[in-house]
């Protein structure tokens, strides 16, 4: 028997991949640079650069960070079927680094100056999690 989806419930969750190895590593206290050059493709490293350059001071080097972290988040979510919008659950654990990425942008564009960019950030995130949001923002 095929089961029909519900085409007014919206798209699926989208679920990234896990890389325990890069995870692990961040994880287990690697410089978040050194994990970012051995893994480019991970986000997690990407959104730790902003937070510790965004705590020192540099928001434009934050704001690079990132963004790194963010397009090659955008780059996986793609890849495991994301077709622009729907859910991109912060529950999922190896979302969590593009979530923390975009996050991090909006907070670096406004820091920058780039409000238009930081609106459209935070309500990216607001769409894809709700609860990254409140995690994020500590509400």
């Amino acid at each position: 028997m095929e089961t029909q989806r519900d085409l007014l419930a919206g798209p699926p969750p989208t679920h990234l991949p896990d890389t325990p190895e890069a995870r692990e590593a961040l994880e287990s206290g690697a410089a978040a640079s050194d994990v970012a050059a051995r893994f480019p493709a991970f986000s997690a490293a990407w959104a730790a650069l902003a937070d510790e350059y965004f705590a020192q001071g540099h928001a434009v080097t934050s704001y690079a960070f990132a963004r790194t972290g963010y397009h090659r988040g955008l780059d996986q979510l793609r890849r495991a079927g994301w077709k622009g919008h729907g859910p991109i659950p912060w529950e999922h654990e190896p979302n969590r680094g593009f979530l923390r990425c975009l996050h991090a942008l909006a907070r670096a564009a406004l820091a920058i100056g780039e409000k238009d960019e930081a609106e459209r950030c935070s309500q990216f995130l607001k769409d894809s999690s709700p609860a990254a949001v409140a995690e994020l923002n500590g509400t």
